[in-house]
């Protein structure tokens, strides 16, 4: 199994016949049609817009509201940095490429925009496991729920996050750009993925393939294990639960955190970890855009619509800056 369309030997040029190599990239993007181009600006800056408010405004409540200082809100404002930082790795890029005529990347912004990307994505899936490890904790034992998840425990799991994803950012950045890139410099898609930078390389990318094959993975093996085991505890104290209105509020809290690890693991292994025979690029361009623009749009509405405490939380952020509007006005 292969996560990227092979490439045979003899399709390749051979790198003695060359006089140079690419050094600066050009990304295709969706499509040459000015005008549609000019719909999609539009739009992804409107969830762009969207994605900020929503992250920036959820770490804002976090801060401001004494309620919500919990390690459960601490990973939460923690994750809504991620998105943040994962959507504007890619996004400002992609809405400059839509409307210039020169869509060029030079090489090392290529390599920094993977490494960031990456790194970003990477911590999120572990971010994402260690919340399930944390609403494990809070519900199958809450009388010691201030003690098993402590800044000693919580702060480095988050800190553990960030290192994951920067070793295995590091890891595929380097093996990548590693490789020589001259037999085209242009890049079908948005932004620099590893898939479509492999497939445009005049290297054996054999190497590269199995790295990114059994590495995501791994990760992926790793984190869903996590998280499963984590729920099925949780599901455990469920039904030794007595009380319908302490069942709800399990349900309520788990629920939204089970709807984000879904979408984006999900969106994950369908771009890392299916077989050569079902590559196709266009779709993959459309199913990246997903989860790297339009999912760190959707979690802090994932996260807050059915939380409780978050919506309180908003509406006393809002009334007071309404009376501070209405004493200054």
């Amino acid at each position: 199994m292969s996560v990227l369309p092979s490439t045979q030997d003899s399709d390749r040029i051979p790198l003695k016949n060359l006089t140079a190599e690419v050094t600066m990239f050009t990304l295709l993007g969706f499509t040459d049609d000015f005008e549609l181009q000019v719909y999609l600006f539009l739009l992804f800056l409107i969830i762009y817009i969207f994605t900020l408010m929503g992250n920036l405004g959820l770490v804002v409540l976090v801060i401001v509201d004494s309620r919500l200082h919990t390690p459960m809100y601490y990973f939460l404002s923690v994750l809504s940095v991620l998105d943040a930082c994962y959507s504007s790795v890619v996004t400002p890029k992609m809405l400059v490429n839509f409307l210039a005529e020169n869509k060029s990347i030079s090489l090392v912004g290529c390599a920094t925009q993977m490494l960031l990307f990456v790194t970003f994505g990477t911590t999120e899936s572990f971010l994402l496991a260690a919340m399930a490890y944390d609403r494990y904790v809070a519900i199958y034992n809450p009388l010691l729920y201030s003690v098993n998840m402590s800044p000693r425990v919580y702060v480095p799991l988050i800190t553990a996050s960030y290192v994951g994803g920067i070793l295995h950012a590091t890891l595929h950045t380097v093996a990548t750009f590693s490789l020589s890139f001259c037999a085209s410099s242009e890049i079908r898609h948005v932004f620099c993925d590893i898939p479509p930078i492999l497939a445009i390389s005049c290297s054996d990318t054999h190497i590269n393939q199995l790295l990114l094959f059994y590495f995501v993975g791994l990760i992926e093996i790793v984190t869903i294990l996590i998280v499963l085991i984590s729920y099925f505890f949780i599901l455990l104290a469920i039904l030794r639960m007595r009380s319908a209105e302490g069942r709800r509020k399990v349900f309520s809290t788990c629920s939204s955190h089970l709807t984000g690890v879904s979408i984006y693991h999900g969106t994950i292994l369908f771009i890392y970890m299916r077989p050569s025979s079902s590559y196709a690029l266009n779709h993959d361009m459309i199913v990246s855009i997903f989860y790297t623009i339009v999912i760190p749009m959707l979690n802090p509405v994932i996260y807050s619509l059915r939380n409780k405490d978050v919506k309180e939380a908003t509406k006393k952020l809002f009334e007071k800056l309404w009376l501070i509007n209405k004493v200054h006005f």
